[in-house]
């Protein structure tokens, strides 16, 4: 009776928040936010650096939580994970937002130049 349980898709989204929420309370760990913070610095708003500096960081801290649902520990596992984050997002708005909360935590919102080219109006 209890077959049809496992394979729900409902029980499946309810695991995968849990994930989700996971990783991004790894970010919040004092530890890894510092490991952010000094990668962010480094990188000093340049997207290229991000690239190098941010994402290798941001990677490592998902591969240690996600491992522990199954996802292998290469870059592969990651890939993995963010298609499944991607897929049910489209399907649950809790899913969603938590993405867009993760994303946010890998890359910062680039600063862009105000539009007018900062000229205040009168």
């Amino acid at each position: 009776a209890m077959d049809w349980l496992a394979r729900s898709p409902d029980l499946n989204t309810v695991e995968h928040i849990w994930d989700i929420i996971e990783v991004i309370q790894a970010f919040s760990v004092p530890e890894n936010a510092a490991r952010m913070d000094e990668a962010r610095e480094s990188a000093c708003n340049d997207m290229g650096k991000m690239l190098q500096l941010v994402l290798p960081v941001a990677t490592q801290i998902q591969q240690e939580v996600i491992k522990a649902y199954g996802f292998n520990n290469e870059g592969e596992g990651v890939l993995k994970f963010a298609r499944l984050v991607k897929m049910y997002e489209t399907q649950d708005p809790e899913i969603a937002a938590m993405s867009i909360k993760l994303k946010s935590l890998l890359l910062p919102p680039l600063s862009t130049p105000p539009i007018g080219g900062g000229i205040p109006a009168s």
